[in-house]
């Protein structure tokens, strides 16, 4: 049913560790970059792990490679998870500039419930680095067909046709 890939590297893990599944594992039930906690490891070698949804399972990691330490993933991978605190590493000449745009800034800053900080190579740089609208446009413009917009000006609209609100601002 395919070919599975990884580089075989020596890993050594702890009880406490955070780990990460880099591939599903169907027979054990857990997901591609589900993560967990290292409860125990046993004489054989057997961890025990505790994954963040509450269950737990015991694999061997000899037969399992698909296994690394999970204190640090990538936005992509984060999608659906929520951290009391995330630290966004935001290199701005990163050679995979399509990597750096508005919807990455938009999913790594959302997973902080509490606090979110960037961290970047270039203060000048990340607000055109993250700024990009990388969304794809319709091969049909349907500008002709639709009634020219009304745009009004916010600053002369009563405050009154705003409802109340849940804002978030991230000094940078």
């Amino acid at each position: 049913m395919g070919v599975t890939v990884y580089r075989e590297q020596a890993k050594a893990f702890s009880q406490g560790d955070r780990v990460q599944f880099t591939a599903p594992n169907h027979e054990l039930k857990i997901a591609n970059r589900e993560l967990g906690t290292v409860e125990a490891i046993e004489s054989s070698g057997g961890m025990k792990i505790k994954l963040d949804n509450g269950q737990r399972r015991t694999l061997n990691p000899e037969q399992y490679a698909h296994l690394d330490h999970g204190y640090a993933v990538t936005s992509h991978s984060s999608q659906g998870q929520t951290a009391d605190r995330v630290l966004i590493h935001v290199d701005t000449d990163l050679a995979a500039k399509d990597l750096l745009n508005n919807r990455m800034a938009y999913v790594a800053v959302s997973r902080g419930q509490w606090d979110a900080q960037i961290f970047t190579n270039d203060r000048g740089a990340l607000g055109n680095a993250l700024g990009r609208d990388l969304s794809h446009q319709s091969a049909y413009q349907p500008q002709q067909a639709i009634a020219p917009t009304v745009v009004r000006d916010v600053a002369q609209t009563p405050e009154r046709e705003f409802g109340p609100g849940i804002g978030m601002s991230l000094g940078m």
